[in-house]
């Protein structure tokens, strides 16, 4: 019988410290909408997106190599930056071949927390590049932690949606003895024919669009493979992981 590699959800960053990293793929997952908008500027031609845990850091790095700093705090922009955290603010024309300086509330934060355990490999994902996502861990045949970034610190459902979509799709390459990821895949398996029907529910939609109007951003983070590239961490940036490296 062959070992498959093992694969466990974190549903939570208080609860990161609870897996083992160091021999792992850790998977970043903020649905609405770090890992949204990242994927939508890589797609988009952005050289690469650097991910700080601080505004201030954002403006400085931004400042010193002639790139575009933005983010959120609490889900609006944060005060001193010029661009948010909405994947439909980064198209081709605005993005391609510049450097993407972010930071948000919770994905960028699970990024950092993760680096500071020793994640043998860091990927980010969302409902926009679940295919990719997919495909690499399942080509990768080392163990995952799915790390959703919640809400600060508490569990949300929009992350754990992805987690069992991605579930769903890698399965049967892996061992899962975990209670999380079993749930993930259930709620993915209830709601997976209408997670825009379903959104309305979720206290991040109401948070993005009853504060915000921001429906168009959640109809994208939520549509599978609409900017299907793979953002891998390397040397302080998540880049374009090409098919073949």
């Amino acid at each position: 019988m062959e070992n498959k590699p093992s694969l466990h959800t974190s549903l939570s960053p208080a609860l990161l410290h609870l897996y083992d990293l160091s021999s792992s793929i850790v998977v970043i997952i903020d649905v609405f909408r770090a890992t949204s908008t990242i994927a939508s500027a890589l797609y988009n031609g952005a050289r690469c997106v650097i991910p700080v845990d601080s505004v201030p850091k954002a403006i400085e790095i931004s400042r010193n190599i002639d790139g575009i700093a933005a983010g959120e705090r609490d889900g609006k922009l944060a005060e001193g930056l010029s661009h948010g955290n909405s994947p439909l603010e980064y198209q081709r024309e605005f993005i391609e071949n510049k450097t993407l300086v972010l930071t948000t509330t919770n994905g960028t934060r699970l990024l950092h927390m993760a680096l500071e355990r020793g994640a043998d490999t860091i990927i980010s994902g969302s409902f926009p590049n679940l295919s990719a996502v997919c495909q690499y861990l399942v080509a990768q045949k080392k163990n995952v932690v799915l790390g959703c970034a919640g809400w600060k610190d508490r569990f949300n459902l929009e992350d754990t949606l992805f987690a069992g979509a991605v579930i769903n799709q890698v399965k049967k390459h892996f061992t899962i003895h975990c209670d999380s990821s079993l749930m993930a895949e259930a709620m993915y398996a209830k709601h997976k024919n209408n997670l825009a029907g379903f959104a309305p529910k979720l206290t991040h939609y109401h948070r993005l669009v009853e504060r915000f109007g921001l429906i168009e951003d959640i109809n994208f983070c939520l549509t599978p493979d609409g900017a299907n590239v793979l953002p891998i961490y390397k040397e302080g940036k998540l880049v374009v992981e090409q098919a073949n490296s």
